[in-house]
């Protein structure tokens, strides 16, 4: 059963976004309560020592800290480890705000679903009604359904770059979401709407857009209103333009080998993050995250029949995983719904049972953040949780 789950956990790691191993730099020595992790509330049917254990060790070569919540009917346990940055080797703040990612996808698809549940929306309805002349006389009508559940065909917009390197050069530009969906629109599709399933970030720049045309308000305002209030996500933002993290927040750093072999350890917590938009600019914590999905999955945001979106994967598409705004995973016969983020220097996710029997959200600071590889530490922490 162990060595299942934690090839479950693995491929659940590999199939959302992860980070890989670098050569071990010289990190400040950690405080024993930078190393150490929170005690549980209670742990009914969770394995504390190996949820302890996989923050053991922080910051290490992978990582420079972790923060770590499970909660469900099946017990709940905090955890934090690691340090506030390098240079100080203070400890991590396990309350710290990060930057969220494609996890602002969940807030995004619940947004849009609730304007469909007051009828402002119909998700059948061609995204080319709402925003006529964003995309091309070469695309076939695409349904808002469509765009939520990555099945649009609609290509990658601009970016301002494709090597780490390049985009760390443009951190502080300003990339519209105007100026992405626009490029997008006018290049050719990638397949017919419906009859594939490609997950990019432009399907839901298009529906932040949409979200503003029809509230005729800015996407943030409308995001908060709709999402964040009803959940309590107090001390989630979007940041638009502004590249700090306002508040409390640990430092998130780039490895980036040197030409003489030795690993250099960049700075990359402010960033602009204009270009990711609706898709995944959000700045978030562990307890808003946790609040988004036990409210959501509670119906709270999103009434039924909508809320059964999230907890839909197109048919007759092979391979298809991903609903409105949510990835659906098994593991060891139990349906998990899950949504993960990477910006440089931060990795986040939510994962829940649809009877939220067990949820796990978890902030780590990896060094490659936007690697393909398994990040170990993120890995520890899935195989710990899913036991």
């Amino acid at each position: 059963m162990r060595r299942r789950t934690r090839i479950a956990a693995v491929s659940l790691v590999l199939a959302l976004t992860a980070a890989g191993p670098l050569a071990a730099p010289a990190f400040a020595t950690p405080t024993a309560a930078a190393a150490g992790a929170a005690a549980a509330q209670h742990t009914n049917g969770l394995d504390t020592q190996a949820l302890a254990a996989a923050l053991a060790g922080l910051p290490d070569a992978d990582a420079t800290a972790a923060l770590v919540r499970v909660g469900g009917t099946d017990g709940v346990w905090r955890g934090s480890a690691g340090v506030h940055d390098l240079a100080s080797g203070a400890p991590a703040d396990p309350d710290a705000r990060f930057r969220a990612g494609s996890t602002t996808k969940v807030v995004t698809a619940a947004a849009v679903l609730r304007l469909a549940a007051e009828r402002r929306i119909d998700l059948d309805t061609p995204i080319q009604h709402y925003l006529p002349g964003l995309l091309g006389r070469q695309f076939r009508p695409i349904t808002v359904r469509q765009l939520l559940n990555h099945t649009s065909g609609i290509p990658a917009g601009d970016s301002l770059g494709g090597t780490f390197e390049e985009v760390y050069a443009h951190r502080f530009d300003t990339l519209t979401p105007q100026r992405v969906a626009a490029s997008a629109g006018a290049k050719q599709p990638e397949f017919c709407p419906g009859k594939k399933q490609h997950y990019l970030n432009i399907n839901y720049t298009f529906l932040g857009l949409l979200i503003e045309k029809v509230t005729g308000h800015s996407y943030a305002s409308e995001a908060t209103r709709l999402v964040l209030a009803p959940a309590g996500m107090r001390d989630t933002y979007f940041p638009g333009a502004d590249p700090r993290i306002l508040g409390p927040h640990n430092l998130g750093y780039q490895a980036v080998e040197k030409a003489d072999g030795t690993t250099e350890f960049l700075d990359v917590t402010e960033w602009n993050q204009a270009d990711r938009f609706a898709a995944g600019d959000m700045i978030s914590t562990t307890v808003d995250l946790e609040r988004l999905v036990t409210a959501l999955f509670r119906g709270r945001i999103v009434p039924e029949p909508q809320l059964e979106e999230m907890f839909t994967v197109p048919a007759g598409i092979k391979g298809a995983a991903y609903s409105a705004g949510l990835t659906r995973f098994e593991a060891d016969g139990q349906v998990y719904w899950v949504k993960s983020g990477g910006r440089y220097g931060y990795n986040s996710a939510v994962a829940a049972t649809r009877d939220l029997s067990r949820t796990l959200v978890y902030s780590v600071n990896s060094t490659d953040a936007k690697s393909e590889d398994a990040n170990p530490v993120v890995t520890r922490i899935i195989t710990a949780a899913l036991k």
